[in-house]
C-alpha cells in the first residue's frame, strides 16, 4: 500500500512538471578527464524555486552555435544543493555542443539553463526537493545502479543522497568504461567508498584494459552479466535498480533481470542515446511545407493556457511536437528522441502512434500522456496539453 505525504507529493510535482529556460553563470569549471568537464551554474536566491530538484532527475542546456540553437540535456550530478546546479558533459564523437563546451566553456559565461525535469529517480521518499534530510531514514534499502561512461552522472547523485541520509542503506555500483582514463568521478567514487566501506560496493568494469579479475575485464556482454549475478550481486534483495547508459546495456540489464523474475517496477532506467542513433534528431525541428489545400492533419495543442493550431501534411509523416514548433517555437523539448520526457503532453481527443518511449511509466501512458516529439496523428484531428 502506497501512502502520500507532502514530501512525496512535493517530488512527483517535480518529476513531472514542465521545464522553461532562465540564464545562468557559470560559476566553474572544473575538468573531469581529458574527454569530460564538470560545470556549475549558479542559481540566483530569486530562482531557487525553479531549480529544486530530485537526486537523478537532469536540466536541458540551450545556447546558440554557429547560428543556430542548440540544445542538449545533461545529467544532475550532485545531491541536492540550493543556489548551485552540477552537470557533467562529455565528448561525444561528432557533438556539437559537448566539444563546443570542453573546449570553450568558462566561468561567466551565461547559458539558457532548463528547471530539472525527468523521472529517473527512486519510488522511494527520497528527499523532498532540496532538502534530503527529509530522506526516509527508516528502511533497511538495498539499491543496485549499472552505469555506463557519462551514465555516472545521474548515479553518483543518487548514491551520495541515500547513502549520506540513511545509515542502513546499502548501495552496490557496477561501473563501465574502456580504460581506467576514462572513469569519471574517479576521486568522488574512492571517497565514498572509503567513507562507507561496509554500505558502498564499487565494482569497475574495463572493456580495453586487463584487470586483476577477469570477471572485471572486458564488456558487460550477456555471459560476464550472468557471472556479476551469480557471483557478486544478489537479485532477490535488492528494493531498486537504477540503469544509466547506452540502449544495448541498459536493455540488457533489463531483460536479464526480467529472467530472474525481478519486477518491473523495481527497476529505473534512462538512456543516454535511443536505439536507432542514426536517426536525425533536430534541435528546433525539421522544414515542412504546407500546403493549404492539400490533406492535412490538425494539430490543436494547449501551452501556457493558450492554445493554437497547426495544419500538417499527412504525407511528410511529423511529430507533434515538430508541428507545434512551426508556431510556437517555446514549445518545451530537449533530446527530441524518446529519451527525456521534456516533451510530454496528454492526448486531449483524436487517435495516434508513438514511435518510441523511453520516459514515460506505464500508468502515464494508461493516462493519455505522449512524448509529442514521436507522436504522430492517425486522425484527421487532434488536440494535446501540454498544462495537463
Amino acid at each position: 500500500m502506497t501512502t502520500s505525504t507532502p514530501e512525496a507529493s512535493a517530488a512527483d510535482s517535480a518529476a513531472k512538471r514542465r521545464g522553461s529556460f532562465h540564464p545562468l553563470a557559470v560559476a566553474d569549471v572544473r575538468r573531469l578527464t581529458d574527454e569530460a568537464i564538470e560545470v556549475t551554474f549558479a542559481v540566483p536566491d530569486e530562482l531557487h524555486g525553479q531549480f529544486d530538484y530530485i537526486p537523478g532527475q537532469y536540466v536541458a542546456l540551450r545556447t546558440q552555435l554557429e547560428g543556430k540553437e542548440v540544445r542538449r540535456s545533461y545529467s544532475i550530478c550532485a545531491e541536492p544543493t540550493p543556489g548551485e546546479i552540477r552537470v557533467a558533459i562529455k565528448r561525444d564523437l561528432g557533438g556539437l555542443f559537448s566539444n563546443w563546451a570542453n573546449d570553450n566553456l568558462r566561468a561567466g559565461d551565461v547559458l539558457d539553463v532548463m528547471s530539472p525535469a525527468g523521472a529517473f529517480i527512486s519510488k522511494h521518499q527520497m528527499t523532498s526537493l532540496n532538502r534530503p534530510e527529509d530522506i526516509d531514514t527508516d528502511n533497511e534499502d538495498v539499491f543496485v545502479a549499472f552505469a555506463a561512461g557519462s551514465g555516472i552522472t545521474p548515479v553518483i547523485s543518487i548514491a551520495r543522497t541515500v547513502l549520506a541520509a540513511n545509515d542502513h542503506v546499502r548501495f552496490d555500483l557496477v561501473y563501465a568504461n574502456k580504460a581506467a582514463m576514462d572513469v569519471m568521478f574517479v576521486e568522488e567514487l574512492a571517497d565514498l567508498k572509503d567513507k562507507y566501506p561496509s554500505r558502498f560496493a564499487l565494482h569497475h568494469v574495463l572493456s580495453r584494459e586487463q584487470r586483476i579479475s577477469p570477471l572485471l575485464s572486458g564488456r558487460i556482454d550477456a555471459e560476464k552479466l550472468t557471472s556479476l549475478f551469480d557471483n557478486v550481486l544478489r537479485t532477490d534483495d535488492v528494493d531498486e535498480w537504477f540503469l544509466c547508459g547506452p540502449f544495448e546495456l541498459v536493455q540488457l540489464v533489463r531483460d536479464t533481470l526480467a529472467e530472474r523474475g525481478v519486477s518491473a517496477e523495481k527497476v529505473r532506467y534512462e538512456l543516454f542515446s535511443t536505439g536507432e542513433p542514426t536517426k536525425p534528431q533536430g534541435s528546433i525541428g525539421r522544414p515542412v511545407e504546407v500546403d493549404p489545400n492539400a490533406d492535412n492533419f490538425a494539430i490543436n495543442f494547449r501551452l501556457d493556457g493558450l492554445s493554437g493550431t497547426v495544419a500538417s501534411p499527412k504525407h511528410a509523416r511529423e511529430s507533434v511536437l515538430n508541428a507545434a514548433l512551426r508556431v510556437r517555437p517555446d514549445v518545451p523539448f530537449a533530446c527530441a528522441g524518446g529519451v527525456c520526457g521534456t516533451c510530454r503532453a496528454k492526448v486531449v481527443s483524436g487517435t495516434f502512434e508513438m514511435d518510441e518511449n523511453y520516459a514515460l511509466e506505464p500508468e502515464e501512458i494508461e493516462r493519455g500522456y505522449v512524448l509529442t516529439c514521436q507522436t504522430h496523428p492517425t486522425s484527421d484531428e487532434i488536440t494535446v496539453d501540454y498544462d495537463a
